[in-house]
């Protein structure tokens, strides 16, 4: 891929970010991808290059949508804080006072921002279940309700890697009446023409890059019960269906699709008191709560000591996005990335579709922000 031909623009002052985004193709590490910064609500950086196809025939082009992964955690943080600065919703909120089902198990006193910060203790079931029950929306919130806590919440964070998305999404319901997804598509994609989804329209379904997976796992550090439920057990994955069946259904955990471009400028307006094109999509009492740390420390599933937001996480202590303490975003299984930095009014995000083993943190998407970082 040394010859690969990098398309899109830099602004002369990111002239390195181009130059990092060129190695990475030439080193070997790509296979598609696009790199996009916004700031003061101005793109500044927005590159493309390589192939969608595995058998490299179809370029990565300015409209091909890539799978997002955990990324899309961040999508469903953004429209949970939506609701809360509406009013309809409060962070410190039990969860069973608008899903009332969910007391079950000594879950009553659970609260909105605890689920949120993955503290719940609900990170996967410990009982087997066919894969496939993942595409039954209800089914999987019926069994969330029922379930007993891993651990007891509130005492430590474990991430919560598909949960997540059923659990944020069935609050967002019971209190709006839309599914996330289409809230997201309805009240900011199509206004703001962000090219964004969570549960894609068949007709989009033929601009997604196909994935190239690793040839390895992860590495989860020590394996407990927690980790098992999350990742490990042979249930912890959706299966037994198709592709294609996977991207029409909303999970706003893991298969949110979008271009970098979309993702740079909605988080851009977080990183600028939630301006975007002239219109306030979140106050900034509202991205200053959204960004808060919930709970920090060594988390149970993930090998790293977190700072959990509200369904976002901060920069410290990873450093996943360059040296702003006060970042704040979310990364998705094998490299995918979106952030935001109000201090520098910045907003950044990564895609591609050739995935790495790194839960967080990938060296690609790093080393682009580091060179941003260093044009400031």
């Amino acid at each position: 891929m040394a010859d690969v031909e990098i398309l899109g623009f830099a602004h002369p002052s990111f002239g390195a970010v181009k130059d990092a985004f060129a190695a990475n193709f030439a080193e070997g590490r790509e296979l598609g991808a696009r790199f996009s910064l916004v700031r003061e609500g101005e793109t500044v950086v927005d590159l493309h290059a390589g192939f969608a196809d595995r058998a490299r025939t179809r370029p990565f082009g300015a409209d091909t949508l890539a799978t997002l992964f955990s990324t899309t955690k961040a999508l469903a943080a953004l429209m949970m804080a939506r609701l809360v600065d509406q009013r309809r919703l409060a962070y410190d909120q039990p969860v069973a006072e608008v899903w009332p089902e969910f007391a079950q198990a000594g879950k009553a006193a659970i609260t909105v921002e605890q689920a949120l910060s993955h503290q719940a203790g609900l990170c996967g079931f410990v009982e087997p279940m066919e894969p496939s029950l993942w595409f039954d929306w209800q089914a999987i919130c019926d069994r969330l309700a029922a379930m007993a806590p891993i651990w007891p919440p509130g005492t430590a964070s474990g991430y919560h890697p598909l949960t997540y998305g059923y659990l944020a999404g069935e609050i967002f319901r019971r209190v709006d009446g839309r599914t996330l997804g289409r809230a997201l598509h309805e009240d900011l994609a199509e206004p703001f023409g962000l090219d964004i989804w969570i549960g894609l329209p068949d007709a989009e379904h033929d601009r997604v890059a196909q994935v190239q997976r690793p040839s390895a796992l992860p590495d989860f550090g020590e394996i407990n019960a927690a980790t098992r439920a999350a990742f490990l057990s042979p249930w912890s994955q959706p299966g037994g269906r198709p592709e294609a069946e996977w991207r029409r259904i909303e999970v706003p955990s893991a298969n949110g699709h979008a271009t970098a471009l979309a993702l740079a400028r909605l988080f851009g307006a977080l990183a600028d008191d939630g301006w975007l094109d002239g219109e306030q999509i979140l106050s900034p009492a509202l991205i200053g709560e959204l960004s808060r740390e919930r709970i920090g420390g060594q988390d149970l599933v993930l090998p790293f000591e977190m700072s959990w937001a509200a369904g976002v996480f901060r920069n410290a202590p990873l450093k996943a996005w360059g040296p702003a303490e006060q970042s704040f975003g979310h990364s998705g299984w094998g490299g995918s990335c979106v952030f935001a930095d109000p201090e520098r009014r910045l907003g950044g995000a990564y895609v591609m579709n050739k995935q790495s083993t790194d839960l967080v943190g990938d060296a690609r998407p790093k080393r682009l922000i580091e060179a941003a970082y260093a044009a400031l």
